[in-house]
């Protein structure tokens, strides 16, 4: 069938795809984590990271009512996502605890869909994700980091050898489980040392009166836990 028409297109994306050999799943998760561990190339990589915090957040907001202003991204690995509508309640709870959450969950999504073989729908669907990020973006620097993001999802899931979409596929999903767990651990560190004091856990504590250490809890159970989740999906053990 022609992939060209939409009953092709449909075709490819819907199908499954023959899944990678395990030393290959395994290759790729050390190239992830060779992404993660080393600070020099996390200070780079980690914009990968940030756009997933941000998106989560944007997404979040959206779905729980509130007005999304815009997305920023910064050289510096940080971001800012600016959304209006009640100050406190459970929409905006949600907004701010997306951020940290984001990643990880990503990945347990994409490590559910590279375990019943879908590389096509899972390249497709990072695409139209980081395309509809692309909107809200107010910066040129974050305009500049979706768009090569992805265009590279693009070409290698257009141009690329099978092979190569299984691989570049693992690859990120590995990515997004091992970078969701170190930001977690980052921030523990910097509010141990009295650094980040409007950090979105410090935020949450406000917003539902408790202790910020509470929220730090649940984010590195979510990273840790979809870490481990992704992990037997991807390793299918």
């Amino acid at each position: 069938m022609d992939s060209t028409t939409p009953a092709g297109l449909w075709d490819r994306l819907t199908g499954i795809q023959t899944p990678p050999a395990l030393w290959l799943v395994i290759v790729t998760g050390l190239a992830a984590m060779a992404l993660v561990a080393p600070h020099p190339v996390w200070r780079v990589s980690r914009n990968a990271v940030t756009i997933a915090h941000e998106g989560g957040h944007g997404l979040l907001a959206l779905l729980t009512g509130r007005r999304l202003d815009g997305i920023r991204l910064h050289s510096d690995t940080s971001g800012v996502t600016v959304s209006r509508g009640k100050p406190t309640g459970l929409g905006m709870i949600m907004t701010a605890a997306a951020g940290y959450t984001a990643p990880s969950l990503l990945g347990l999504g994409g490590a559910a869909l590279l375990s019943s073989h879908r590389i096509t729908l899972l390249l497709w669907a990072a695409t139209a994700l980081l395309l509809a990020m692309l909107v809200m973006i107010r910066n040129a620097y974050g305009a500049l980091t979706v768009v090569l993001a992805g265009g590279t999802f693009v070409l290698v899931s257009w141009l690329a050898e099978a092979e190569v979409q299984a691989a570049f596929a693992y690859a990120a999903v590995w990515f997004l489980l091992l970078g969701g767990v170190r930001p977690v651990f980052e921030l523990g560190a910097k509010r141990r040392h009295g650094g980040a004091p409007d950090s979105d856990a410090d935020q949450l504590g406000r917003l539902t009166h408790t202790h910020p250490v509470l929220w730090l809890f649940l984010f590195h159970a979510v990273a840790l836990c979809s870490l481990i989740g992704g992990a037997r999906w991807l390793l299918t053990l």
